[in-house]
């Protein structure tokens, strides 16, 4: 809409030919979200911040306190210590973590705390060692059949 309202002529019919003429156009033809129904947010109270959570939710990205995404990075790295396909890179990824846990206890962020200290590395070695084992023995066993 690159013209301007003419003088004299009232505002909103002037804008109500704007909308028939785009009509008849088909500009408002096939516009995304066409057909579908309206969000269920709608009766929830009002958040200024909508559009922010909105397009944090379409690009999969989230926001967490620095305490609650260590915790979160914690658990990652002792699930993938003990996929890990041998002891040295199991003791790298635990030790790796550690160092931003310890790091995090030294000098706490302002938000909820950490609630957890370092892992024990040989603990976490063990462990590991032990689902190997455990592993390979069904798969002996799987094979004997």
């Amino acid at each position: 809409m690159t013209e301007r309202k003419p003088p004299g002529v009232p505002f909103e019919s002037w804008v109500d030919k704007q909308i028939h003429d785009a009509q008849a156009r088909g500009d408002f033809d096939r516009l995304p979200g066409a057909g579908k129904p309206l969000p269920n947010d709608l009766e929830s109270p009002y958040d200024e911040l909508w559009w922010v959570k909105r397009k944090m939710g379409r690009e999969g990205l989230s926001v967490l306190p620095p305490a609650l995404a260590l915790r979160k990075e914690a658990e990652d790295a002792l699930t993938a210590a003990y996929a890990a396909p041998t002891e040295r890179i199991v003791r790298k990824i635990i030790t790796d973590v550690n160092v931003k846990i310890r790091d995090m206890l030294l000098k706490p962020p302002p938000g909820p705390p950490l609630g957890r200290g370092p892992y024990d590395v040989e603990e976490v070695v063990r462990e590991w060692r032990e689902r190997r084992e455990a592993a390979n023995g069904r798969r002996a066993d799987a094979s004997d059949v």
